[in-house]
């Protein structure tokens, strides 16, 4: 039993994108909302979505799968015609292709997390 064992030690790397909440530009929507694109690649992005009292993110459908998380505020998100009361902590996911929506009762920021990343919020 006198055999000896080698261990190799395997180091991951992960090579991924860092972005600074300074840097990442925050774009003026209009109608009192704001967005600002943070981390993203071909198969995720996170964007903060900043919202006025009483501003609205218009009933809309995209191929993405959206999940959304309150930071801070109070909405009325609705999924195809039917609304929920989402607070800070909350979260909920809209599956791709569904008509949704969001009207914000007390001033706050919404985290959208989509999947694949959203092309046509990096146009400029």
């Amino acid at each position: 039993m006198g055999g000896s064992i080698h261990i190799i030690e395997e180091v991951l790397i992960m090579k991924g994108f860092v972005v600074h909440h300074g840097d990442a530009a925050l774009q003026d929507l209009g109608g009192g909302t704001t967005r600002r694109v943070l981390a993203h690649g071909p198969e995720l992005m996170a964007v903060e979505v900043g919202f006025e009292t009483g501003s609205e993110g218009a009933v809309h459908t995209h191929p993405h799968v959206q999940c959304s998380y309150v930071l801070s505020g109070r909405f009325l998100y609705s999924v195809e015609g039917e609304a929920v009361e989402l607070a800070p902590g909350d979260s909920i996911v809209v599956p791709s292709g569904l008509p949704h929506g969001t009207r914000c009762l007390e001033a706050g920021t919404l985290l959208d997390i989509f999947t694949p990343e959203r092309e046509d919020f990096l146009k400029k």
